[in-house]
């Protein structure tokens, strides 16, 4: 048995990355599109990680309550739901308020240069 993962590694590449991140990224983009903070996107991901932790034990007879296992569900769709926020974020920034800021990295932005104007 991996320390990563107790069912296959098809198994677990399918349902916890693939389903999971995929709807961890939707997720981290929809609390983002809502203004909404971390710490509610965290909630959010404890609970979409115990329903990934149900779907390996109900369909790949995984265990259902191995706190182990659940922090690594855990750990990956919180860096998928996380990078969902961010770059979904990193967006709204600059598209929003595009006079002030100006993006620098899919995730990333920073103020605009100021002007003086005026000056001769």
């Amino acid at each position: 048995m991996c320390v990563l993962y107790e069912v296959s590694l098809g198994d677990f590449l399918l349902v916890t990355v693939f389903f999971g991140g995929g709807a961890a990224w939707l997720t981290g983009r929809a609390a983002a599109l809502t203004w909404r903070p971390l710490w509610r996107l965290a909630w959010f991901l404890v609970l979409l990680s115990l329903a990934v932790r149900f779907l390996h034990y109900a369909l790949f007879e995984g265990s259902l309550l191995i706190v182990h296992f659940w922090l690594v569900d855990f750990i990956v769709l919180a860096i998928a739901g996380f990078a969902g926020w961010r770059h979904t974020r990193a967006w709204q920034m600059t598209t929003q308020y595009s006079w002030l800021y100006e993006k620098t990295s899919p995730f990333t932005w920073r103020a605009r240069p100021q002007t003086t104007g005026g000056e001769l």
